[in-house]
């Protein structure tokens, strides 16, 4: 049984090191609803393996392939985004359990070593997302998690600030290529009229782990603290960062590839998995472009910025999340009862997030599913800002997380289903609107000033000032689709600029921006 393992271990890493021949997700196959003149020549395994016209046989075929993907591919990324984000946030539950006293953390160094995580987490997200168009997500994806879970659970061996901010980093750095790479995987095989719901369900697992991270820590500090002698936030890092390298050699086996490279798709449903995505994003492109060729169109692309206005503004707001523990903590129960509370709100903020994607991808509309829930969270915060009063101020944290990350999965569907080909392009925007969203949570921390606690007004106001911001902006994408589905309607839609000897891809067919 060993020999089998490291047999099917080492073709793995050799399938890995070579050069990918992948075309991704587009490749030169006719869609079978535009019969080509060479069908009547067809031997019996091209019949066989062809995708079949008639579209009621058709959309039964697609509905069982994306019920295939559903088994297999979604809870595979869920549980990783789970220990993903549970890692990622152990350090507010340490904070609860007593990290700063037994490691002598003053003044703003806590925040500091919050913000080091992300100075690692934006280093490294666009070419790793480039490097991903280029090899296999099912190994690249997991060897990054291994070693991220590795260095989380060497974090309960910390002693000094300095080794603690040296671990955030690191794991920023290792956690970086996981949620863009995530994004880039489920555009790669989820139409753009799914994506919206699917991204909800991956990212249910980071509000999950937000409750599950409350449950847990509760549970360690009952149970586990000062046996053998360590702290319950040193065994909150070890078991967390343990379950991470153990999920990791599961995903191992068991993560997808791209379309056109998964081996447990029959040639039928290879086949109709690209083609249903060339039909969708309305690109019958072939072949790879360059990285830098990739890169260039994104950058050039001034939808990419509105995006990334949109995820910037309203992820400084979310920066509050690192902060829930510690908020809950100024109703001033004991350290049981503070983490417990913290369950309830990410419960819910996982409902909103769920509900607000359902319905925008049935009603085809992403806009108003984004500004709705973000409106709530200007008032959540205005409730925290003014009052210090149990039953509001808990209230208000409903409202917050809700309003933060109920409309969090529709702007991410929104980048996919505006920006859907080449696909080279596409993992750069999923990574460049991630990667800028994410650099306020550099600074974000330092708006929690002990000094301005308990209702820390400066940051509960300055998060509403930039949800407000973000509604103002995806108003104003909206408003320039409507512009270019006009365009398109009116057959004037010119194909992108070239970069050096490379055409960006033409939107052909019933292509129209989803608003």
């Amino acid at each position: 049984m060993a020999a089998a393992f490291r047999t099917k271990l080492r073709k793995r890493i050799d399938s890995f090191l070579k050069p990918s021949t992948s075309k991704i997700d587009y490749i030169p196959l006719p869609l079978q609803d535009q019969p080509t003149a060479s069908e009547g020549n067809q031997t019996g395994a091209e019949e066989e393996n062809r995708v079949p016209v008639d579209p009621i046989l058709r959309t039964s075929l697609e509905r069982a392939l994306v019920k295939k993907l559903d088994r297999s591919l979604m809870p595979v990324l869920f549980c990783m985004i789970i220990l993903n984000y549970l890692d990622r946030n152990a350090l507010p539950n340490a904070r609860v359990q007593g990290i700063e006293k037994d490691i002598g953390l003053k003044g703003e160094e806590f925040n500091t070593a919050i913000s080091a995580l992300f100075i690692g987490y934006i280093t490294l997200q666009v070419p790793s997302n480039l490097f991903l168009t280029r090899v296999r997500p099912s190994v690249y994806l997991p060897i990054c998690m291994c070693l991220w879970g590795i260095v989380s659970a060497s974090t309960a061996f910390v002693g000094s600030f300095h080794g603690l901010a040296m671990t955030r980093f690191l794991i920023g750095f290792l956690e970086a290529p996981f949620f863009p790479g995530a994004l880039f995987l489920l555009s790669s095989w989820y139409t753009r009229e799914e994506l919206a719901t699917r991204t909800a369900v991956l990212f249910s697992g980071n509000l999950l782990s937000g409750a599950f991270g409350g449950l847990v820590g509760a549970s360690v500090q009952f149970g586990l603290n000062n046996v053998f002698g360590l702290r319950s936030w040193q065994w909150l890092f070890m078991l967390e960062g343990s379950a991470t390298v153990i999920l990791s050699l599961i995903a191992f086996f068991v993560l997808p590839d791209f379309p056109s490279t998964t081996r447990w798709l029959s040639e039928q449903e290879r086949i109709l998995a690209i083609e249903r995505l060339q039909k969708s994003n309305g690109s019958s492109e072939t072949g790879q472009r360059s990285l830098i060729a990739g890169f260039l169109m994104t950058i050039r692309d001034y939808k990419v910025w509105i995006l990334s206005a949109i995820i910037l503004t309203k992820t400084t707001a979310a920066a509050v999340s690192s902060f829930i523990p510690t908020l809950v903590a100024t109703f001033e129960y004991g350290k049981i009862q503070s983490l417990l509370m913290v369950a309830p709100p990410y419960l819910f903020a996982t409902i909103a997030s769920l509900a607000t994607s359902i319905s925008s991808d049935k009603r085809g509309e992403r806009c108003y599913h984004l500004a709705a829930p973000l409106a709530i969270g200007v008032i959540g915060f205005i409730i925290a800002a003014i009052t210090t009063g149990l039953v509001p101020r808990y209230a208000a944290l409903f409202l917050i997380l809700g309003g933060v990350y109920g409309g969090f999965d529709v702007a991410i569907a929104w980048v996919s289903s505006t920006l859907p080909a080449p696909a080279e392009k596409r993992a750069t925007a999923l990574a460049l609107t991630n990667m800028v969203g994410n650099t306020p949570q550099i600074f974000a921390p330092y708006l929690y000033d002990k000094r301005t606690g308990p209702r820390y007004v400066p940051a509960m106001t300055a998060n509403a000032a930039f949800l407000f911001a973000s509604i103002g902006f995806a108003i104003l994408l909206r408003l320039c689709l409507v512009r270019e589905n006009r365009k398109l309607d009116a057959g004037e839609m010119a194909e992108e600029e070239p970069v050096k000897d490379t055409e960006g891809a033409k939107l052909v067919g019933s292509f129209r921006y989803v608003l």
